[in-house]
């Protein structure tokens, strides 16, 4: 039984023509029909969950050479051999694969236990300087700055002898912008694949030596460690005590708007020493995307100051109710130590021991880079550089080129270099540039592509199914399992009155009202109390878990950020349901079971 080809797959009425909008590279071809059909294909729904505009193909083309070629290329992790993308009707589809060959399964062994052995005996150094590298390519993204040509060049580029002007400025500011995105993405996998590769050491272990042992109690025996992802709702939380301290929380919980509350604030007793520190926290906590931050779609909490005074509102009414508002680090470190200790007890040898102590310790170790990664590239750099890509927006519209800044976005990278070749012709010669008839049908023709692209449900799979899922990441992230295919298939045994069925990603039961999230722009409107039901949730999403009771997503595995979230905050979650977005409704009552991964739902709105 198979999945839908992916030759096979019909456009939708209106989105005629947009194979176009990418690269061809990134589509199914003739050429290569015969491998194509005959693989196995999932929705990335994780990273782009909506039709990739074309300019955002950067992130998914970054990933999917920086990536690979870590795993492939630079640390040749044993059994893995990449993962393939391929864009069908504007949405991203990949395919990981693995080596058979035990020959060469054996070479890359050697070259990946002295590669990461290295990586690993010096982590916290190579991680120190990781920082750094980070920081001074998220420095230079800063520096970078789109002006508009001038009318006349300034003096002092004669007098200064550059010989260069300002068109070559513009063109090599835009090539500085794609480098430094590109430089960054290779920061991004330069460990983290790594990191899970330790964690996966830790987890075979695990399951050889405790056979049953589940992933949620592997999971469980390295959470509560103090990463960068909580550091933005801590900003939050010390923002909601400092308005109570000050007397201004009513200010803030009487204005949904931030932009009211914000006024009133200012026009208060002591206001200006809150806004200070609010100005504090938000350089660089803030920029935080509310998304995966793979697409200029999901602002940053910068840009969008919604989300943060959504969560202030929930903080400040259980201050004033005397209840905690901290993450329950402690209680977690408990039991981690309490389960990691009884399953030491249970290994026959001190040998056992002492290698299952220094596997948890490594990935106890790495854990923090896994998470911390995030902060620095999809969040605090992809949001700069999305602004960065408006300022050069904003030329574009005053030249005619586009309507509205946000339109660059239907341009690809590539072809925004021939445009901005079109805008400086035309500025040196003094003459019409093509741009202003050639763009603006472009970009209304790839709009209404879109707009019916977004009408079309994407179907969770393509191809064959392989025989078998053994590939840890795709289990581990995305949450694929052969069960997980089943469903899919519609050959798999359905829980009990339709209930969903996903994976047990965090213990505990729940019951509440659901709230469907399905843009996260709609953050706000999350209710304390309320079950959490999304397609996938991010990092910057933290301060949500304070108010809810419980998280289920549509996609994720037991490392996704939803399971992990949900772990760190004690609260139950199903992830990797695949259709509760779809079959659960706001304000139905439902129950979540963390623990055996099904969600239920007890009765309608």
């Amino acid at each position: 039984m198979s999945f839908q080809n992916p030759f096979e797959v019909e456009t939708p009425a209106g989105a005629e023509g947009w194979e176009e909008t990418y690269p061809y590279y990134a589509r199914f071809a003739e050429a290569r029909r015969e491998s194509e059909e005959g693989r196995f294909w999932f929705f990335d729904g994780m990273h782009n969950p909506e039709p990739i505009f074309p300019f955002d193909t950067i992130m998914t083309e970054n990933w999917w050479v920086a990536c690979n070629q870590m795993t492939t290329r630079v640390f040749l992790v044993p059994p893995a051999w990449g993962i393939d993308h391929r864009i069908v009707n504007g949405y991203l589809y990949i395919s990981p694969s693995t080596l058979s060959d035990p020959a060469v399964i054996a070479e890359r062994a050697e070259y990946f236990g002295r590669r990461a052995g290295h990586y690993f005996e010096n982590w916290q150094e190579i991680y120190d300087a990781w920082i750094v590298k980070a920081e001074d390519c998220i420095e230079r993204l800063k520096a970078l700055e789109f002006t508009p040509l001038p009318e006349i060049e300034d003096e002092a580029m004669v007098t200064g002898h550059r010989g260069v002007y300002s068109g070559y400025d513009l063109l090599t500011t835009y090539d500085r912008l794609i480098e430094n995105l590109f430089e960054m993405g290779s920061y991004h996998f330069e460990m983290l694949n790594l990191g899970y590769g330790a964690y996966l050491t830790f987890r075979e272990f695990c399951q050889s030596a405790f056979p049953g042992i589940t992933d949620q109690t592997v999971a469980r025996m390295v959470a509560g460690i103090d990463i960068l992802m909580f550091r933005p709702d801590d900003e939050v939380r010390k923002l909601a005590a400092l308005a109570l301290e000050l007397g201004l929380a009513d200010a803030i919980s009487d204005h949904h708007a931030p932009v009211d509350a914000l006024a009133e604030i200012g026009r208060r007793e002591r206001g200006d020493e809150w806004l200070a520190a609010l100005e504090a926290a938000k350089e660089p906590w803030f920029w935080y995307s509310t998304g995966a931050g793979y697409t200029h779609t999901d602002r940053a909490w910068a840009d969008d100051l919604r989300l943060p005074f959504n969560a202030m509102r929930g903080y400040i009414e259980k201050l004033e109710a005397g209840e905690p508002v901290e993450r329950p680090l402690e209680r977690i470190v408990e039991e981690r130590e309490r389960m990691t200790g009884e399953y030491a007890e249970l290994l026959p040898t001190d040998e056992d021991r002492a290698a299952f102590g220094e596997l948890v310790q490594l990935a106890r170790t790495v854990y923090p880079y896994v998470e911390n990664h995030n902060f620095y590239v999809e969040h605090w750099h992809h949001s700069l550089f999305w602004n960065k890509v408006r300022e050069l927006g904003d030329l574009f519209a005053a030249a005619g080129f586009i309507e509205d800044r946000e339109d660059i976005f239907y341009l690809h990278r590539n072809e925004i270099h021939s445009a901005l070749y079109d805008l400086i012709i035309s500025w040196a010669a003094g003459t019409d540039g093509a741009g202003p008839t050639h763009w603006p049908p472009i970009v209304a023709r790839r709009r209404d592509i879109r707009e019916a692209l977004k009408g079309w449900t994407p179907p969770p799979a393509l191809g064959v199914p392989p025989e078998d899922i053994s590939e840890p990441i795709t289990i581990m992230l995305w949450g694929i399992t052969q069960e997980t295919i089943d469903q899919w298939l519609g050959a798999g045994e359905a829980a009990s009155n339709g209930d969903l069925r996903g994976v047990a990603a965090s213990p505990g039961k729940a019951r509440g009202r659901a709230r469907v999230v399905t843009k996260p722009e709609h953050l706000h409107q999350v209710e304390t109390g309320e079950i959490l039901v999304c397609r996938v949730t991010a990092p910057s999403w933290a301060p949500v878990f304070s108010r809810i009771a419980a998280a289920v997503s549509d996609v994720g595995g037991i490392m996704a950020h939803t399971a992990i979230v949900s772990r760190e905050y004690g609260l139950p979650a199903v992830v990797g349901t695949g259709f509760a977005t779809q079959r659960v409704q706001t304000g139905q009552l439902i129950e979540v079971d963390g623990n055996e991964g099904v969600v239920r739902i007890v009765e309608t709105a």
